[in-house]
Order: C-alpha cells, then structure tokens, then sequence
C-alpha cells in the first residue's frame, strides 16, 4: 500500500490532535422539514469504501488484510456511481475504512466530498465492533498480534473507531458523517449496550449496524425474494433506549447476493426491484448497501444504480434519494 508520507506509527502518535472538530464538507443535501422526511419514502444509496475477498476472482483472499487498499478499478467506480446518482439529484453516503486514507492519492475522494456526497466512518481496519477476543478483532491483527499487543478488544476497537476519524480529518478536513460498523448484525446493537455508550462517547449520533435476516439461496426464488421483501419490515431506523439511533442496511447486499448466494445480476436487480417497490408504496426508508469493489466485477454498467435511480424518479413527490443523515432527522425525536 502506498504511503502519503504517513506511517501507521504517525497516526497513532497524532490521534489526539487529529480528534479536534473539523470543518464541515458541502452539505450533502439541501435541509428538508422533517414533516417532508417522514411522509416520504427515502432511498440511499449507500458504498462501502473496502476491498472484498472473492472478486474479482473467487480465490481472491489477501483483501482480508488490505481492506483499504482501494485498487483503480474500485475508486473508478465509486466516483461514477456518485455522478449518477448526482445528476438524478440525489446524493450517495460512503462509509470508508481509514486504511484508505493511507493511499497517496485521495483527490478522488476529496472530489466526491465536493459534489455533496457524504463520508462516514467504517473503522481504520474493518474492525468487529462486538470481538470479546483478540483473535476475533481482524484477520489483520490475527496475522501481526504485535500491532495491539498489551490491549484489550474492547480498547483496540474504540481506538480503531478514533483513528478512521483522524484519518478523515487529516487528508481530507471532514468529520465523519456517522458510523457503519464492518459485517451488519441481525439484531444490530440492541444486545450491546456498552457498543452503543461508546459510539456516542465518540460523537457519533446514528449507526447503521442492522441487516435483517432473510432467506438466501443459489437462486432468487419466490420464497427468497418473499423472505427480501418481508425483511424490510426490520430494515427501519428507530432509536435505541440510550437515544442512539439505527439505521439498518436493507436486504439484499451485493456481497450477500453474489458472495453468499453467487447470484446472477439479474436475480439480484429483481431482488433490489422488488424490495424498493415494497418500500415506496409504504414510504419507508431503503438503504441499499453496494461495494464498489464488487460491484465493478459484477454490474460494471451501473445497473442496480440506475435502477434505484430510475425507480424513485418514477415514483415523483412520494421519494427522495438522500443521506443517511436525512434519514436520521426523521427518526430524531
């Protein structure tokens, strides 16, 4: 991985500083009432900025341990999609691991922060927020133990969380627009508590850290695509007891559907069709959840962008194609 200057050592010796607030990116869409947020159905787009075992060949593993080493292919990508999505008039939110801003060119990304796009923090190694052991942390530090010797889980964690932060700020001055946690989890935070206290403890007032479970098989057959459809009864924001609030990915997840069901793309855009419907007739929130570093293998035309976009272009006054800090206002009490 390319170095801008920047060692590992450095960050961590400077996250103290590097934690002070930072000044704000173009706002990432005009501010709407709340009246208006919650009586439409709102759509987001939604990229993970990481690289993924399997593509884009399946054998393809070392990105456990480089998720933010964003090849060309992926960065290309993700800046289309984003224009796309920007010229419908809407915006997309990337959540990117800070091992990204490690790379020595980021003007890619300062570009999609200049169009109005936003960027949240997905940890500095694609962590596991819920790991009680070390070995449960990262592939990362299972093959070098060294870089969180002498560290609880609990204390490797909530400083990978503060070092995506100082990443964002030092490369490109932005404070993260809320936090994904890596992998989504079925019953998202609710039996983790101390999960919660510490992201808030950090600044953060949303996570999007719920994926609802759902039938998955090789095929998108009518009881999978059912079992999609029901599952976005889950897939809506609310809040938990502490006050922070969820925004949960919705089913199907492009690394769900070609990973874990190795789908054809035209069962997944049938999933993503029928799933959207479900939200814009119940104007609910749909959260499409897309890595660019799958999606250039398998959709290298845009489909599923352009079908999303397509579909709330359709739908007139009754949607919206916003953030997911949008998202997170009319959950706001």
């Amino acid at each position: 991985m390319s170095h801008h200057r920047c060692t590992r050592r450095r960050f961590l010796g400077t996250t103290a500083a590097a934690l002070a607030p930072a000044a704000s990116a173009p706002a990432a869409a005009p501010d709407r009432p709340v009246a208006e947020l919650r009586a439409k159905a709102l759509v987001a787009v939604t990229l993970d900025l990481e690289m993924s075992r399997n593509f884009p060949t399946w054998e393809t593993t070392h990105w456990d341990y480089e998720k933010g080493n964003l090849n060309d292919e992926t960065k290309r990508y993700t800046v289309e999609a984003c224009r796309r999505i920007r010229g419908r008039g809407g915006v997309a939110h990337c959540f990117a691991v800070g091992r990204v801003f490690e790379q020595e060119d980021v003007g890619w990304l300062r570009g999609i922060i200049e169009a109005g796009h936003a960027v949240g923090n997905h940890t500095y190694d694609h962590v596991n927020v819920l790991a009680t052991r070390a070995e449960d942390i990262q592939f990362r530090f299972r093959r070098c133990p060294w870089l969180i010797e002498g560290q609880t889980p609990a204390q490797v964690i909530r400083h990978n969380i503060q070092l995506c932060t100082a990443a964002l700020r030092n490369r490109v001055n932005l404070a993260p627009a809320g936090f994904r946690t890596p992998g989504g989890f079925r019953d998202g935070l609710r039996e983790h508590p101390h999960v919660q206290q510490l992201l808030q403890d950090l600044g953060f007032t949303w996570v999007s850290s719920l994926y609802p479970a759902h039938a998955l098989g090789p095929r998108a057959t009518e009881d999978v695509l059912r079992s999609i459809v029901h599952a976005q009864r889950q897939a809506q924001p609310f809040a938990y007891p502490r006050g922070l609030i969820e925004i949960p990915m919705s089913p199907i997840s492009d690394i769900g559907a070609f990973r874990g069901g190795r789908w054809r793309l035209d069962d997944f855009l049938r999933a993503i069709r029928m799933a959207l419907e479900w939200c814009l007739d119940n104007r609910a929130v749909f959260d499409f959840l897309c890595h660019p570093s799958c999606l250039y293998v398998v959709d290298p035309q845009f489909r599923a962008v352009e079908l999303i976009c397509d579909m709330v272009r359709r739908a007139g006054n009754r949607a919206l194609i916003v953030d997911l800090n949008a998202i997170a206002r009319r959950v706001a009490r």
